[in-house]
């Protein structure tokens, strides 16, 4: 699949998904470190799992089709940031 074509530029204009998306990579960047330094396998996947929910969901609530959707996918997206 080739990314390179996908509009991302909204995310740069809202700081919930901006830092978000900042908060995945760094996430993924530490999950790295576990698995391959610390052999800590389970433990970064759950992580990856997690943090980087926490952005999608976002982004889900923010496409969401009413104010009460955007409210649920927001309250679903809080869920993960509460095991942090």
């Amino acid at each position: 699949m080739n990314n390179s074509n996908i509009d991302l530029s909204y995310i740069e204009s809202n700081p919930v998904l901006k830092k978000s998306l900042d908060f995945a990579v760094e996430i993924v960047d530490y999950c790295k470190v576990l698995k391959y330094k610390h052999k800590e396998y389970s433990l970064a996947d759950q992580l990856v799992r997690s943090g980087t929910s926490i952005g999608a969901n976002a982004n889900e609530a923010v496409i969401g089709s009413s104010k009460k959707d955007f409210i649920n996918k927001m309250n679903i997206a809080l869920h993960p940031v509460k095991s942090f």
